[in-house]
């Protein structure tokens, strides 16, 4: 079984919708990293030197890579990152080994057999 890491920034306001969307999909799994800050092609906006920026979040998801586009499409649409610049965005890595995921790999397993 290969796997993919998903990584995805979002607004905080939306972190929890964007996680539930990629259950839904077929991810066992995230860890989410708050307070993280970005920026996108235009410089945050300041006032007084204070940041009018919205917090951000870091979701980890460590997906079986059948499964992968599908759910990067789904928090792309979930969190409308298309239609509204600078809300978030989603990529994936290659994952060369994972340890400790064997309790998730069964029920992955008959997951990707009804995909495929």
């Amino acid at each position: 079984m290969h796997f993919k890491l998903v990584i995805a920034l979002t607004e905080d306001s939306i972190t929890d919708k964007v996680v539930l969307a990629a259950r839904e999909k077929g991810a066992t799994g995230s860890t989410v990293i708050s307070s993280a800050r970005g920026e996108g092609v235009k410089v945050a906006k300041t006032f007084l030197g204070l940041s009018l920026e919205t917090q951000r979040d870091v979701i980890l998801l460590l997906v079986e890579e059948h499964l992968c586009r599908d759910i990067l499409e789904t928090i792309a649409d979930t969190g409308e990152f298309d239609a509204n610049p600078g809300s978030g965005i989603a990529f994936s890595i290659d994952v060369d080994d994972a340890v400790g995921i064997s309790h998730q790999v069964s029920e992955l397993c008959e997951l990707i057999e009804e995909e495929i």
